[in-house]
C-alpha cells in the first residue's frame, strides 16, 4: 500500500536551471573526475560508482547559479561546485554505512559492493579533496562558510542518532536535524556563490536563506516520499525510514495526532524496532487517516516560499528565474 499524492499538471523541472549552469557544469564533471584519480585503485571505483549513478548534481547547480545571479565573472565557483558535491557525497558514503543501507539511487550501496571500512574511507577522501579545492580558490569567507557547514552536517548527523527510535522527538528537534544534516550543505552552497561575486552583505544572506529553506523544503519532501512515494523516485526501498526507525515528520504527526493504541503501534514498531512490511502498510494507513504525509508536504511547501521571497531582493532575470523554478521542482517530487 501506498498513498499516491494527487497529480498535478505541467509539473516544474530544473531544466531552466540546467541550461544556465551547462557550460560551468561540464567544467565542473571534469574537475570531479580529475580530482577522483588515486594511484589507490579503489578509491575511484567506490567515488565513481556513487558520483556517476544519476544524481541531479543540485547543489552544485545552485552554487554555480548564485554565482551568476551575484555577476560573478571568474573561475572560482567551478571548483567550490566541484567541493560541494564530493562533500555531499561523502556524506552519502557515511550515511550509507551508519544507517546500513542496501541502496542508494537505485544502485546497490557502495557499502554492499566494497563494505562499510573502503564506503568511510572514500568519503574521507572525497572531503580532503574537497578543503583542498576551497584552499585552491583563495577565498578564506568561502573556506569558513564550508568547513562551518562540514561541521553542522556532523553535527546534524549525531542530533538523528540521538532522536532514532525516540518517539518523543519534538518537531522543533526534528527541524534542527534536518537544517543541520541536509539544508545547511544547501545554505552553504548558494552563500558561497554570492560571496565569491561580492555582493553585499544582504544579498549574502538571502542567498543562504533561499539554500536553507530550499533544503529544509527538499527533505519533508524527501521525508514524506518514503511513505507516500514510489521506489523510482526515492532511488532506495520505500519504507526505509520506517524499517531503521527514523523518527520523520510524517511518524511525528501520526504519533501525535493518533489515539493510545495507535501510539502503542508505533513504539512497538519504532522505538523496538519490531515493525515488518504488514506493519508499514498500516503505518501508511495511519498516516493518511491523520494527514501526516500531506500535511508534510504543506510545511515543505511554507519553506520554498521562504525560499522563494529570499530572492526578492535580487533583479529579474534568468538565474532568478531559475532559482525559482528549483522550489517549484523540489516541492514537485511530491506529486
Amino acid at each position: 500500500m501506498a498513498l499516491v499524492l494527487p497529480f498535478e499538471p505541467n509539473e516544474p523541472s530544473i531544466e531552466a536551471l540546467v541550461a544556465l549552469v551547462k557550460a560551468d557544469m561540464e567544467r565542473v564533471n571534469a574537475t570531479i573526475l580529475a580530482r577522483t584519480g588515486s594511484d589507490v585503485a579503489m578509491i575511484p571505483e567506490v567515488a565513481n560508482h556513487l558520483i556517476s549513478s544519476g544524481g541531479k548534481r543540485l547543489r552544485p547547480m545552485l552554487t554555480l547559479a548564485c554565482a551568476s545571479l551575484s555577476g560573478y565573472r571568474g573561475d572560482g565557483h567551478v571548483k567550490l561546485a566541484a567541493s560541494v558535491e564530493f562533500m555531499h557525497t561523502a556524506t552519502l558514503l557515511h550515511d550509507d554505512v551508519v544507517d546500513e543501507s542496501d541502496m542508494r539511487r537505485g544502485k546497490l550501496a557502495a557499502r554492499k559492493l566494497w563494505g562499510n571500512e573502503a564506503s568511510v574511507l572514500v568519503g574521507d577522501f572525497l572531503l580532503g579533496q574537497a578543503f583542498k579545492m576551497m584552499v585552491e580558490v583563495g577565498s578564506m569567507t568561502c573556506l569558513d562558510i564550508l568547513a562551518t557547514a562540514a561541521c553542522v552536517i556532523a553535527e546534524g548527523e549525531v542530533m538523528q542518532l540521538a532522536a532514532a527510535k525516540n518517539t518523543a522527538t519534538s518537531e522543533d528537534d526534528y527541524l534542527a536535524v534536518i537544517r543541520g544534516k541536509t539544508a545547511e550543505l544547501f545554505a552553504a552552497a548558494c552563500e558561497v556563490g554570492a560571496v565569491l561575486g561580492q555582493r553585499p552583505k544582504a544579498e549574502q544572506a538571502a542567498c543562504r536563506s533561499y539554500g536553507m529553506n530550499l533544503g529544509i523544503a527538499f527533505q519533508l519532501v524527501d521525508d514524506a516520499l518514503d511513505y507516500g512515494g514510489s521506489q523510482a523516485k526515492l532511488g532506495k526501498n520505500v519504507g526505509d525510514d520506517f524499517r531503521e526507525g527514523k523518527i520523520t515528520l510524517p511518524v511525528l504527526l501520526a504519533f501525535r495526532r493518533g489515539d493510545a493504541s495507535e501510539r502503542a503501534f508505533w513504539q512497538r514498531c519504532l522505538e523496538k524496532g519490531e515493525g515488518n512490511d504488514a506493519d508499514l502498510d498500516q503505518a501508511i494507513g495511519l498516516m493518511t487517516r491523520h494527514r501526516a504525509i500531506a500535511d508534510t508536504v504543506e510545511r515543505a511547501r511554507h519553506y520554498g516560499a521562504i525560499a522563494k521571497d529570499a530572492l526578492a531582493l535580487f533583479p529579474n532575470g534568468q538565474a532568478k528565474d531559475a532559482l525559482m523554478e528549483a522550489v517549484d521542482f523540489c516541492l514537485s517530487r511530491a506529486h
